[in-house]
């Protein structure tokens, strides 16, 4: 009773603003709070981010405290509430955390599927070109990685511009008759970097 009769007059002196009755108030329960929670968390820092919390709840609404009510059940109630609102933050956290993750890997893992493939795909079409004819080779190296157009290439190796597009023509079908892989990335490949 004397218990409660202290509580009583510590809470009726809180609603008054008093400093004093609040910091009695929190050395009576902040040991029984930790002690209450951090079987919950395990983890003293968040344990006492929740002492704190609930204290300064307390605080916030010492004047709406019932002073004749029981306040140890108001206090381990807000206690209480305050752990699962940790626990819902922290696995809303790790939920947030895991989708960035996923989104991260989701946009690697294409990425590196098609550095891949065009890394085969340069393999392929280099071995593919060691199989020319050394003309088709020689012109194809002056239009794909000199940059000559047909004119130039005719007229550096005195034959035809004709000539020069048919030997094209036939390296690049050659090419993209023999490109092992998907016949939409060979196709693009061919064409684009080709």
């Amino acid at each position: 009773m004397k218990t409660n009769e202290t509580n009583t007059k510590l809470l009726l002196r809180l609603k008054q603003d008093d400093k004093v009755a609040f910091y009695k108030i929190y050395v009576k329960y902040s040991k029984r709070l930790y002690s209450f929670v951090y079987p919950f968390i395990k983890q003293e820092a968040d344990t006492e981010e929740i002492v704190q919390e609930v204290f300064l709840k307390i605080w916030e609404k010492r004047k709406k405290i019932d002073a004749y009510a029981s306040f140890e059940s108001f206090l381990f109630t807000i206690a209480y509430n305050s752990t699962i609102s940790l626990f819902r933050k922290r696995i809303n956290e790790k939920k947030y955390l895991e989708h960035l993750y996923a989104l991260q890997n989701e946009k690697k893992a294409p990425e590196l599927i098609d550095e891949i493939q065009f890394n085969d795909l340069k393999d392929q079409v280099s071995n593919l070109i060691e199989g020319l004819t050394p003309r088709q080779k020689q012109i194809y190296q002056l239009s794909r990685e000199s940059g000559l157009t047909y004119q130039e290439i005719a007229k550096k190796l005195n034959i035809s511009a004709t000539t020069v597009k048919k030997h094209m023509a036939n390296t690049l079908s050659f090419l993209k008759s023999n490109l092992q892989t998907n016949m939409i990335a060979a196709f693009l490949y061919v064409h684009l970097f080709l």
